[in-house]
């Protein structure tokens, strides 16, 4: 919620809740914001003994302080605050503040009215307080109009609205006077700066120390001032409530009067002066004490007979102590006003017993808690029962209406007046007898309203707690006649007639107490009614009546009480008739040739009935026999379907709910000229396989002479094309194919329009000899005719398409080759011409015969043979090993291009005997891999080129070599003394049935290796070795070849055998050498050697593609 000109009007804050006060831009704004829980911590209230005596100044309640709590923030503005009633569980010694609602216009304990935030009358006040400073100060200047309003921190020195108890005087109120006719455009404006004296009492003023509470009131330990004015303002709802002004005057210290026991409070100050106003202390708060409970309510009566009462009541406010027990006390009924106690205890209700009948007790409760014991309540007197009440005397009628009764009876005689008495009053109503219960016992009279008429009251009846008396003497009383209820609703008897209907009624239930003497009917056709009978019969005969019109109809009867209510309304239709008959219908507009506009009238009678259609009949002149043409509710219609240039005869008639009406009058007229009639189906005839011809008849013309005739020809029905416009009957078209269905139709026109086509007639054309063949190409593909040689050098592959046969099957073919024979082949698309000529160039031409004859010759193509196809090359082996054959052939370098026209196909026999293909394209050379060591194989050579795939070569058989032993690894080498060593290597199994021998050779210094150990074993002992030189052994296996010549393996790594160390003192056994010297040395295979160089090389090129990455291409 914003306010525009700074004032905070009163608000309603739920309870729950405390609203805020927040100024931005100019604008304050209230905000309600949800209250934060107020938890009384360690400060609960002190439990002291209640004294025996009362103090000296018992007005003054006692109370305990409480500390101090946090200022609100200096940017926000309490709230008026909302309080609600607290419906929680009994809490000891004290009551929350906010347990106590509190009121918007309540009055503090001293009789001056709250304290209230500033609003616009003060912000004037503040502005011309300002104002009159700078004048004494000597400063002329007002306000700035264009200052912004002034600050929320500024405006918290403003003071309240000042009255008569503000404690204000002097000059103060003079200037509160001046401020009073001050304008409201003044309160826009910014309030100038103040001068030091004033921000000095202005500080001074906001310095206000928090009160201290004492046991008798609270004190401000501030300077005292006699210029200053304090107020003291209290919450009833917590710290951050709203605050009610308590007290104001000039002095430090105030008494805070009529406040409740076992209840929470904050109080705080605020000081003034010479107009200005500082802002409020911190609050203090303070609880006061538990004391005696407040005094109860009056007990009241729950249930009581002759000789006991039962009571009961409701516990009063504990003041902050738990009520233990209640102090019942009673006069024992002597009526003394001396009352002794009956009943104590914590209970809520007392039975009293063994109490004297129709007897007056008087009674008063008292309740009881720690601090002491409350006021007695009110005295309350309450009565016993008495016995079962006296015979009445029956009841007397004071006046008497139709639907009510004034009666009146005496009390039963010997009832005392403290009985609580009730009465029954029996009527009798349709021949039965009802009660009903008076409820106010004390009344001897009594109005009875609402009843039937005509009825009977009998007798009364007492009655107490103790039970009923007997009823009075039956005595007749009666209300007077009232009007007769309604009839019943009229009802039709028999059928209603187009002019008349017989109505009949039954008389009402209730007559009102006398006879019926007449009933009247009346009769409504609109908004009026009209009386049409009256007697005394229940029946009638309305007449005179329209067909076809609705009635209402409605009867009431009179008596000696009146006249009744009218019944029921019912509703009556009378039967339409038919309608009369139509004016003549009438042309609208110009005939057509095919439809008419016709209009009409609606008849002048429609019979009772709205007209809800017409009928539409048409005839020709000349022929007697009509047809419905049209049936609706519209008054013209368009008919349709009609022949041009005739003379039709037009009747309408009217139609409603009761049927049709007569016919009309009839009306002729002519329709207008149409288009031909649609034409016969033509007739055709075929005068040769290409042309046909078409002619038809002249159908009627419609009132105008045909001017034309268009004929339509095609293939298809849907795709017919104009080919004669004209006035002749016939039509020849050429240019036809034979054996081919044709469609045909034709139409009429004349000036009035075209005419619909005539049905499609079917025209064939008779079969002829067959077309020529379309086109001609050379088919190289001869899977389709295995039994036949092909060879692109000697032979021809022809294809064709089928051309049309023109209504009779192909027979056979005729093949034109120029100076051969002519080929005539069966009805075939495809054949082979042999026997050619290799490289050579012939004419073709070909011709389809069937029955009729030969077709023309197609045109001519020009096809060539291709040349012959190679002769296979020598195959020779250049290179072999035990795996490997390399084969050559022909004369040309090894590898050859793909695009070579010549080409070769390489074969290997299997060992089932067939040829598998092992190379085929244009290289010279081919490597033979995965082979058996000292096995035959067999191969053959083929060449081929674009002429075609020439002939086999001879068988040629290679066989590979016997394969040498693998090679072993570096032998093993151990000294067995001083001058002798042992060397050890590898053993090779035999290789397919062949021995295999080992070769030792060794090398000292750099000199030749020498053979060492030629034989099969495995290791060799050298003796004689000198200390001093170096010796280096290698072996290699030898395959001992049955027939043939042994062959030698590769030999095995060098190991050496170092010299020993003189300078080892006590060293091992003669040969025995540290493990590094003992470890032979080994050198690099070639495989290692070139697999170490590829890597060298890989190393270094992607180095250089990196630097052309990286330097070149960046």
């Amino acid at each position: 919620m914003m306010s525009p000109n700074g004032s905070v009007p009163p608000i309603y804050v739920p309870p729950g809740y405390v609203s805020q006060i927040i100024e931005e831009n100019g604008v304050r704004r209230v905000l309600v914001l949800p209250q934060p829980e107020f938890h009384h911590g360690g400060h609960s209230p002190l439990h002291h003994p209640p004294p025996p005596p009362p103090p000296p100044h018992g007005h003054l309640p006692a109370f305990l302080a409480h500390p101090p709590m946090m200022p609100p923030p200096p940017h926000l503005y309490s709230g008026m605050a909302g309080s609600g009633e607290l419906s929680s569980p009994y809490i000891s010694q004290y009551h929350p503040a906010f347990s106590e609602p509190v009121s918007a216009d309540s009055h503090g304990p001293h009789g001056r009215q709250q304290f209230v935030h500033r609003d616009e009358r003060t912000s004037k006040t503040y502005e011309r307080l300002q104002k009159k400073l700078q004048q004494r100060q000597g400063g002329g200047g007002g306000p700035n109009k264009d200052s912004p309003p002034s600050s929320p921190q500024k405006s918290r020195a403003t003071p309240p609205t000042a009255d008569a108890h503000n404690g204000l005087g002097g000059k103060e109120q003079e200037l509160a006077a001046a401020a009073d006719g001050s304008s409201s455009s003044t309160a826009s404006t910014a309030p100038l700066e103040l001068d030091e004296k004033a921000r000095a009492l202005q500080e001074r003023l906001d310095n206000v120390n928090k009160p201290v509470v004492s046991a008798l009131h609270p004190s401000f330990p501030n300077p005292s001032d006699p210029h200053f004015m304090y107020e003291v303002t209290v919450s009833y709802s917590g710290k951050d409530g709203k605050y009610k002004s308590a007290s104001s005057g000039s002095e430090s210290s105030a008494t805070l009067e009529d406040l409740r026991p076992a209840t929470d409070y904050h109080v705080r100050v605020q000081a003034a002066c010479e107009g200005l106003k500082g802002a409020a202390s911190e609050p203090a708060s303070f609880t006061t004490l538990s004391c005696e409970p407040d005094a109860p309510g009056p007990p009241k009566k729950v249930n009581g007979t002759k000789n006991s009462l039962s009571l009961q009541w409701k516990a009063p406010c504990d003041n902050g102590s738990k009520i233990q027990n209640y102090v019942l006390q009673w006069d024992e009924g002597k009526g003394t006003g001396v009352f002794e106690q009956c009943y104590y205890g914590p209970q809520k209700q007392y039975r009293v017993t063994k109490l004297s009948p129709a007897s007056r007790y008087s009674f008063r409760l008292a309740a009881k808690n720690d601090m002491g014991v409350s006021e007695y309540s009110e005295v309350v007197d309450l009565f016993t029962s008495c016995s079962v009440p006296a015979t009445p005397a029956s009841p007397e009628l004071l006046k008497a209406g139709v639907t009510w009764l004034s009666l009146q009876w005496q009390r039963p005689a010997g009832s005392p007046k403290e009985d609580d008495i009730g009465y029954v009053l029996e009527m009798e109503e349709d021949g039965s007898v009802r009660g009903g219960s008076i409820k106010n016992g004390c009344a001897f009279h009594y109005l009875c309203l609402n009843f039937l008429s005509f009825c009977s009251f009998r007798r009364v009846a007492a009655y107490n707690t103790e039970g009923k008396s007997n009823p009075s003497p039956v005595s007749e009383l009666t209300t007077t006649p009232d009007s007769p209820a309604c009839p019943a609703r009229p009802a039709l008897r028999g059928k209603a007639q187009p002019t008349s209907f017989r109505l009949a009624w039954d008389p009402p239930k209730d007559n009102g107490g006398s006879e019926i003497s007449s009933f009247v009917v009346e009769l409504s056709e609109g908004s009026s009614w009209q009386q049409v009978y009256s007697g005394s019969t229940t029946e009638h005969v309305c007449d005179a009546l329209k067909p076809g019109c609705s009635y209402q109809v409605r009867v009431y009867c009179n008596s000696e009480g009146g006249q009744s209510p009218m019944s029921e309304t019912l509703q009556v239709q009378t039967p339409a008739v038919p309608p009369g008959p139509c004016l003549p219908p009438r042309v609208v507009g110009k005939p057509k040739a095919r439809e008419l506009q016709l209009r009409w009238a609606p008849p002048q009678l429609d019979g009772g009935g709205a007209v809800c259609s017409y009928s539409v009949e048409v005839c020709l002149s000349q022929s007697e026999e009509s047809r419905e043409v049209y049936q609706g509710s519209e008054l013209d219609c368009t008919v349709s379907s009609l022949l041009p240039g005739r003379t039709y005869s037009f009747r309408v008639r009217a139609t409603n709910k009761a049927g049709y009406g007569p016919f009309s009058d009839c009306t002729e007229t002519n329709t207008g000229p149409g288009a031909p009639d649609c034409c016969c189906a033509p007739h055709t005839v075929c005068k040769s396989p290409t042309c046909a011809v078409v002619s038809w008849e002249a159908p009627p013309c419609n009132g105008a002479p045909v001017t034309e005739f268009r004929l339509e020809w095609g293939v298809a029905e849907g795709t017919m094309q104009m080919c004669y416009t004209g006035s002749a009957l016939s039509h020849e078209v050429k240019g036809l194919y034979p054996a081919t269905n044709y469609f045909c139709r034709v139409q009429a026109v004349n000036v009035a329009g075209v005419g619909p086509f005539s049905e499609a007639v079917l025209c064939q054309t008779p079969c002829s000899v067959p077309a020529a063949v379309s086109s001609v190409h050379e088919d190289e593909d001869d899977e389709d005719s295995p039994g036949l040689y092909y060879s692109p050098s000697t032979c021809l592959g022809l294809r064709w398409e089928a051309p049309c046969d023109h209504g009779s099957e192909i027979t056979a073919y005729l093949i034109d080759l120029g100076e051969r024979q002519p080929i005539i082949t069966g009805p075939v698309t495809k054949y082979i011409i042999q026997n050619l000529q290799p490289d050579t160039s012939y004419r073709v031409r070909i011709q389809a015969l069937n029955s009729l004859g030969a077709g023309p010759f197609s045109h001519t193509f020009k096809l060539k043979t291709k040349p012959l196809p190679p002769h296979p090359p020598r195959l020779e082996c250049t290179a072999f090993s035990h795996q490997t054959l390399r084969l050559k052939w022909g004369d040309g370098p090894g590898k050859a291009s793909s695009t070579d026209s010549l080409q070769y196909h390489l074969q290997m026999e299997d060992r089932s005997g067939r040829f598998i293909s092992l190379y085929k394209g244009p290289c010279h050379t081919h490597k033979v891999q995965r082979l058996t060591e000292s096995t035959s194989y067999t191969f053959r050579i083929q060449a081929f080129n674009e002429a075609g795939e020439g002939p086999f070569s001879n068988v040629y058989t290679f066989t590979t070599p016997r394969s040498p032993p693998a090679p072993l690894k570096a032998p093993k080498v151990e000294r067995g003394g001083d001058q002798s060593c042992e060397i050890s290597w590898e053993a090779l199994a035999p290789m397919k049935g062949d021995p295999v021998s080992y070769t030792l050779q060794y090398m000292t210094g750099n000199l030749e290796f020498k053979q060492l150990y030629k034989g099969s074993a495995s290791s060799y002992t050298m003796t004689g070795l000198q200390a001093s030189s170096e010796y280096r052994f290698r072996v290699c296996a030898h395959r001992q070849c049955q027939d043939a010549a042994e062959l030698a393996g590769p030999y095995s790594p060098t190991v050496s055998l170092h010299p020993q160390r003189p300078e080892a003192p006590a060293g091992p056994a003669v040969g025995s050498r540290p493990a590094d010297a003992q470890r032979p040395k080994r050198s690099l295979t070639d495989e290692q050697w070139a697999f170490l160089i590829l890597m060298l090389f890989g190393v270094i090129a992607i180095l250089i593609a990196f630097v052309i990455q990286y330097f070149v291409i960046k």
